[in-house]
């Protein structure tokens, strides 16, 4: 039998989609590290575990069912977990139902080990990361969520097949609060190291409808399919990756931005300690309007759970 991988990775509500894939990806991407799929619905994780460990012959990884307890001492904890908003329920009130199982999940996860990095995928993801940096105890850098990382892959696939230019190569962002305060830093996206925005092929470009786009894509696919999964679980499994191998790759993350006063989205540096550095983005004045409008939102809430 080969041996157990040293890191390990467990995904916390691995038995729902969004776990289930990121924990696949996990494996398929070839993540070297013992993937634990932890869930109170301990039917659902086991059925998910056996499914997924069945990809793992040919990968480094393996992947098996794991205890909150053995998942308080992973390297990297991913939270899928959370309550989901009901028909007409007001957004506060799903945070609150939110708290209580955050919480919940950081009291079943103790104690958990000093150096653990906890990427935080359940939405609204701002406000989680936040009660999750408070619930555990661990310092703001090993604490980041998903954030506008799926959003700006949407953006960059846009610009792609408008320029002709690999999604990869093309440096553009969403930023901000995930969701309805979130905005497109145009002024400071780049391609080929010139202004994105002074290639021949935007020229004429409505610029509001490809953010539009990007803002109808996750609900047409979960009016389509019930819910997203697939995009959001390789992010996640990328920033795991990015976190174990010590990479300092950008993505635009929740981090605890200093000059801000509160974790959003904003392109930061991922390595084996975290966030290694955030970054000053330069925007323009109505872009700087919009990003107020994102910090005063989360404030509001997060001021609340302290």
């Amino acid at each position: 039998m080969a041996a157990i991988p040293h890191h390990r990775v467990s995904v916390i509500g691995g038995g729902g989609n969004v776990g289930a894939a990121t924990a696949f990806a996990l494996i398929a991407k070839g993540v070297p590290a013992e993937v634990l799929v932890v869930d109170v619905a301990d039917e659902a994780a086991q059925g998910q575990a056996l499914d997924i460990s069945d990809a793992s012959f040919m990968m480094p990884g393996t992947c098996r069912k794991g205890s909150f307890q053995e998942a308080g001492q992973s390297d990297v904890i991913i939270i899928t977990a959370g309550a989901r908003q009901q028909p007409n329920e007001p957004r506060s009130n799903l945070i609150d139902r939110n708290y209580k199982i955050i919480k919940s999940i950081m009291d079943s996860l103790q104690p958990i080990k000093p150096t653990a990095k906890i990427l935080m995928v359940s939405n609204p993801v701002d406000v989680l990361t936040h009660i999750a940096q408070k619930t555990s105890g661990l310092p703001r850098r090993q604490v980041i969520g998903s954030g506008t990382y799926l959003d700006t892959g949407r953006l960059r696939n846009a610009l792609s097949q408008i320029t002709g230019v690999s999604p990869t190569s093309i440096h553009a962002y969403m930023l901000g609060e995930h969701g309805d305060n979130q905005f497109t830093g145009w002024s400071a996206a780049r391609i080929g190291g010139r202004p994105l925005l002074e290639h021949p092929k935007m020229k004429d470009i409505d610029l509001d409808q490809i953010y539009t786009n990007i803002q109808r894509k996750a609900y047409e696919i979960i009016n389509a399919k019930g819910s997203t999964y697939f995009g959001i679980g390789i992010c996640a499994a990328t920033l795991a990756e990015a976190l174990l191998n010590n990479t300092s790759q950008v993505f635009p993350v929740v981090n605890y931005v200093e000059s801000f006063g509160c974790y959003m989205s904003w392109p930061a540096a991922i390595g084996s300690d975290g966030v290694e550095q955030s970054f000053d983005v330069k925007l323009n004045d109505p872009e700087t309007k919009k990003l107020q409008v994102a910090i005063n939102a989360i404030k509001e809430i997060c001021d609340k759970y302290n």
